[in-house]
């Protein structure tokens, strides 16, 4: 039970140390720069009088609101995760944090890192763990066949190449 989602489901929550830092990082900002800087632009509108139509402190007590909301996911999900900062001693399979080569029907090859939910970024090639691919790499060996439903229909892709480092910076 101790890894469920919000919506009752037991989805993992893992992260990898990169983006559990990202998130702390975002949280550090939040609290210590733009929180203060909000804060303070309000008191400065509140000092111009009629605050039923002063449209900056209108602005900015939402924006405190909007900063205190992400504040508190922030605090309450860096509880919930469980970082993942090791790796698998089975290294010849899929699991998470694991940079997977797949290959489609046509020859073209995607690279992905299977990462957790709050870190995914297609840009990067950061695969959410939660994804229907992901829940099929796992587990998988090289070379081994994939069936996978998008919204076009099955897909099926083979793995090229599974690897595996601890930062994700020098990918």
């Amino acid at each position: 039970m101790a890894n469920q989602t919000p919506s009752g489901n037991n989805r993992p929550r893992y992260i990898t140390p990169e983006g559990e830092q990202a998130l702390r990082d975002e949280l550090q900002f939040l609290w210590k720069v733009k929180r203060p800087e909000v804060t303070q632009a309000v008191r400065e509108a509140a000092a111009l009088g009629d605050r039923s139509e002063n449209a900056e402190y209108i602005y900015g007590k939402k924006q405190l609101r909007e900063i205190d909301r992400r504040v508190r996911f922030l605090s309450k999900r860096l509880d919930e995760v469980s970082v993942v900062d090791r790796l698998p001693e089975d290294r010849s399979r899929v699991f998470f944090g694991a940079w997977v080569t797949i290959e489609d029907a046509d020859g073209s090859e995607q690279e992905y890192r299977i990462v957790g939910a709050d870190e995914f970024d297609l840009e990067k090639g950061y695969l959410s763990i939660n994804s229907p691919l992901a829940r099929a790499l796992i587990g998988k060996h090289l070379d081994d066949e994939v069936s996978v439903r998008t919204p076009e229909g099955w897909k099926q892709v083979v793995i090229t190449d599974i690897r595996y480092q601890m930062a994700s910076n020098d990918k």
